[in-house]
This record gives structure tokens, sequence and C-alpha cells, in this order.
């Protein structure tokens, strides 16, 4: 049975972006692992981090992290893919990071996690020997997406890897920052074609982050409309030589 390895670095970015796929490859008998880079729960948010938290309804006395783990689990159930894993590394408000402008702007001189993680998701790859890597190209410059666009790369994994387009970064402008474009420009830009069943278990996976739909979509019909405007379509950059058949993906 070949398996997939998809590391997001929120939970919510692997199943919003590239759900469809995770789903289809499950009902095509593949071992799927969603792993996420970013779950550290922290004691007593303060600052930005505990703002991030308030402003979804969440008071401090919730384990914001430990509720989207959770999240994160029901949404797996719901792409028919295996228990999710959970690193836990602590997201950019808890590094330093002291506003929404600071998240999208340059990685901070003293923000060192990429060095962190990279051993930590060349843990992941030995434990789970994927036949396939999945991971986000960071539009929308998000620099905990961007840590972890560098830590993969510097493992050079001999892995074919399949770059999602990070939803929904790509839909919010016209032309979203792609702070890392330059190293996916020259790859082949695969496609996949989402059967009804994909788009349903994808559809019901986003949902599942119920945290995060009102401040991402604005609710649900704003999800819906969101995905609807990805016409049941997937696309990706790819990096190396696929291996076992997917159905539905045009390689490029």
């Amino acid at each position: 049975m070949p398996t997939a390895l998809a590391l997001s670095p929120h939970l919510d970015d692997a199943a919003f972006s590239c759900g469809g796929l995770l789903a289809s490859l499950a009902q095509a008998d593949w071992r799927v692992v969603m792993a996420t880079l970013f779950t550290g729960s922290v004691a007593e948010p303060r600052g930005f981090a505990l703002a991030c938290q308030l402003d979804k309804g969440l008071g401090p006395e919730i384990d914001y992290m430990a509720l989207r783990r959770d999240e994160d689990v029901r949404a797996a159930a719901a792409l028919g893919i295996a228990p999710p894993v959970h690193l836990p590394f602590r997201e950019a408000p808890h590094r330093g990071y002291g506003s929404a402008p600071e998240l999208f702007a340059d990685t901070r001189a003293d923000d060192c996690v990429a060095a962190d993680l990279a051993p930590a998701i060349a843990g992941l790859i030995a434990a789970e020997g994927p036949d396939l890597l999945l991971a986000p190209q960071a539009i929308g410059g998000h620099v905990d997406h961007v840590q972890a666009v560098r830590a993969l790369r510097g493992l050079a994994p001999a892995q074919p890897i399949l770059w999602w387009r990070d939803f929904p970064y790509t839909v919010r402008e016209a032309a979203p920052k792609e702070p890392l474009a330059d190293l996916f420009a020259d790859l082949a830009e695969p496609a996949m074609r989402l059967a009804p069943d994909a788009q349903a278990r994808k559809r019901a996976a986003c949902a599942a982050y119920a945290s995060q739909i009102g401040f991402q979509f604005g609710g649900v019909a704003g999800l819906d409309a969101r995905l609807a405007r990805e016409q049941g379509t997937e696309r990706f950059r790819r990096s190396g030589r696929l291996g076992p058949a997917i159905p539905g993906l045009d390689a490029g």
C-alpha cells in the first residue's frame, strides 16, 4: 500500500488546500497521513497570541490548540484518512510575531524554527516511509508556511513532492503574495480533478475546523462560495517523478 504524507503548517492548511487529493488517495487505497507542524499548546497566552484566540470568541481559559487538534481529528475522519499527527512547535504569535501584518512580512532574524523543524520532519519521513510528500508553496506569505518550506527543502528528500497552492490565500486577492515563487517557477503544474465524493469529503473536512470558518470565510456560506470558485480542482507544483499512479491527477 503506498503512503502519502502531507506536511501542514497549521491545523487546517492541508485539508483546505489539498483535502480533495487526500480523500482521493485514501479512496484509491493509499495510506494517507496528515501531519501538522505548529500545534503546541501554550499556557496563559498573552498579547497578540491571546488576541488571536479572543477574536474567535474563545476565552483565555480555553486551550485553543487542544480545541484545534480535536477539530483536526474530525477533519481527518471526514477525509477518510489515518488519524492525524501533531508536532509540538509553537505558532508564530508565540515566537515573537506581534501583529497580523508581521505574520505576512519577512521572517524575524531571531526566528530559527526552520532549523528545529527539519530534524522533526526528517523523523516523520523516516517513520512513515512515504511514497509521496505534500507541502505548501507559502502563497500568501505566512511566516509559518515559509519556514515549513525552508525546512523541507533543506532536507532535499528523495520522495516526489506535490507543493499545494495555499487556500484560501489563493482566492483572497487577484495577485496574492508569493515570497517563494522563484523556488517553484520552473516546476511542472499538475492539477487534480476531484470526483463529487472527494469534493464532499473536502467540504466536510474544512467545515470541521469550526473555530476557523468565521475568521477565514465569514461563515459556512462563505466557505462554500470559496470552494465553488475552485471548480472542483486542486493545483500543485511538482518536484521529482511521481511513482504510483494517482487517479484524476494530470501530472503536468
